[in-house]
């Protein structure tokens, strides 16, 4: 809070965590807000998958509202897929696994897990082989759920990758490879199957002085240090909000 006005004109911001602003006094939608001057609602989801952008009808009613949709790319291990669900809303938690799954991974005992990260990563420790499946199935599903959620909003849409590295090509982007607080398996080709939906992407790669800030500037407290570490800091939405309020200019 406080409860935002839907009043246009407005820019409505759809995304996870750091759209959300988990730790960050003024997010980058606040930031961009300050730089326009135009009211920028931040509909920040901590955690969020696509399927929670795709399936809140508030969220959707907010975006068709809005002069400009921002949306900020998400991972693509926080979705129910053929092999595995999530919860509908706290997408990041994994609810059950599919006959196809277990029989997949018959050795693993999936009443072990209740995120969808600790779960994937024991999959490819178990078996690099037999992950490149689910991967795929990751893939598959993700972008067809992002090219329903953009058919679905009817504003201008700008699409945001945030993150401390650019998109990685298919064939680099493994589990391993990827920094724990990246769009996790979102990969190069699959932004670029993208592009002809949306009306524009702002690629933000935190620079290393941004990064070298570590959680200065950020507010949690001591039991939330560690995760904190692993977020973007507010020299990093700063940027973002540099990069994202200049395209935004232009709508």
């Amino acid at each position: 809070g406080p409860e935002r006005s839907l009043d246009p004109p407005y820019m409505a911001f759809l995304g996870g965590t750091e759209t959300y602003g988990r730790y960050i006094q003024t997010p980058f939608p606040a930031l961009v807000e300050m730089e326009l001057g135009i009211n920028c609602v931040n509909l920040g989801v901590p955690n969020a998958g696509v399927d929670v952008l795709l399936n809140d009808g508030f969220l959707s009613d907010a975006a068709n509202g809005a002069v400009v949709t921002v949306i900020q790319i998400v991972g693509a291990h926080n979705i129910s897929n053929r092999f595995y669900s999530v919860h509908p809303r706290r997408n990041d938690r994994f609810v059950s696994a599919s006959t196809m799954l277990k029989a997949v991974y018959p050795e693993v005992d999936f009443a072990e897990f209740h995120f969808t990260k600790h779960m994937l990563h024991h999959l490819h420790a178990v078996s690099a082989d037999r992950f490149s499946v689910v991967r795929r199935e990751l893939h598959v599903a993700w972008l067809a759920r992002m090219k329903l959620l953009l058919n679905r909003v009817t504003s201008k849409v700008v699409l945001v990758w945030l993150a401390d590295h650019a998109p990685l090509r298919e064939e680099t982007a493994n589990l391993e490879a990827v920094p724990s607080g990246s769009p996790i398996f979102v990969t190069r080709e699959l932004l670029d199957e993208l592009l002809p939906f949306a009306d524009d992407l702002v690629e933000v790669v935190a620079t290393p002085e941004a990064m070298s800030g570590g959680t200065e500037g950020m507010v949690f407290n001591q039991m939330e240090a560690l995760a904190a570490a692993q977020m973007l800091g507010p020299c990093a939405h700063g940027e973002a909000a540099v990069k994202i309020g200049g395209a935004l200019r232009l709508f």
